[in-house]
């Protein structure tokens, strides 16, 4: 929609929060500069200020989900691809957990799924209001990739829980509010628990010509729900087949592999309407931040 609209038909927060409640999100996604990411320093922690942006133009969300899969085989190589499930197919993996922990059923068998579970993501479009570790950033409109954590966060802004507390819509420009990142270091892992919304408040004062200017330079969210951005399923159980060094019954192969043969090249067919889940839902991902970037480029270089 046009700004003029967006202005007109803004989204109510009790829509948005039924849409938030409803779903508790390639490689474009590494090393792409249209992406933020908060800066942290030698210890763990950080802090930036983010707005969260109105679902541009085309979008019936201001944010997309999506799921991936990322560990490591017996010989060292990666699998790391999203997952099908992210738009409404079948996924090899999900597949294969479904066997190891269904029919197979060991505690070495639910480690391993555990290890090899789906990992969910959210991608949003952010205005960057303060970012002390990279000032170049701020006044800017990037796409930010989060976990569960921060878009629980959002959810409970929209879905408060006293009843002395007003129900916000953060995506919105005129009564939205900014969000202060606050990152620590807690396990060895990235904690977001410390993160919060400011108090309501018009974004650059309301003024609709920078406004209008800001929502011009968000990003379309489709693209990562795109098919034809995702791998078929017959490349992914091929990679799966190759990561695992499984045999066609997907049992773990013992033989030496003919190393002339391409994995990619296998026949598999497309799964007919089945409805595997992956037995163990996906965690908080807020902590594979610092890992990711990493991940693809050991994935790269597998392929």
């Amino acid at each position: 929609m046009s700004f003029s609209k967006l202005k007109k038909n803004r989204q109510k927060v009790s829509a948005l929060a039924a849409e938030a409640e409803k779903v508790s999100g390639g490689k474009k996604n590494f090393n792409d500069d249209r992406f933020w990411s908060p800066t942290v320093d030698k210890v763990g922690n950080g802090y930036a200020v983010i707005r969260f942006l109105p679902a541009p133009e085309g979008n019936d969300v201001p944010w997309i989900q999506y799921w991936d899969h990322g560990f490591q085989g017996p010989t060292g190589m990666w699998y790391i691809e999203k997952s099908l499930t992210s738009i409404g197919k079948e996924d090899p993996v999900g597949e294969y957990n479904s066997k190891l922990w269904n029919e197979i059923g060991t505690e070495d068998a639910k480690d391993q799924v555990r290890k090899q579970k789906r990992r969910l993501h959210y991608v949003a479009n952010i205005y960057v209001v303060e970012d002390p570790g990279n000032p170049d950033n701020e006044g800017k409109v990037f796409l930010y990739k989060f976990g569960k954590k921060i878009f629980d966060k959002i959810k409970d802004s929209m879905q408060p829980e006293f009843d002395d507390e007003d129900p916000i819509n953060p995506f919105d420009f005129w009564e939205g509010a900014n969000f202060k990142l606050k990152i620590r270091k807690v396990e060895g892992y990235r904690n977001y628990d410390k993160s919060e919304f400011s108090p309501q408040s018009e974004f650059l004062g309301g003024d609709d010509d920078k406004l209008e200017e800001i929502y011009n330079k968000t990003y379309d969210l489709q693209e990562f729900l795109d098919p034809a951005n995702y791998k078929s399923y017959g490349e992914l159980k091929a990679k799966l087949v190759r990561v695992l060094q499984l045999n066609e019954d997907n049992s773990s192969s013992t033989d030496d592999e003919d190393e002339t043969e391409d994995p990619r090249e296998e026949k598999s067919e497309e799964p007919k309407d089945r409805k595997t889940k992956d037995p163990v839902e996906s965690l908080d991902d807020d902590d594979d931040d610092d890992n990711l970037s990493y991940f693809n480029q050991l994935a790269e270089e597998d392929d």
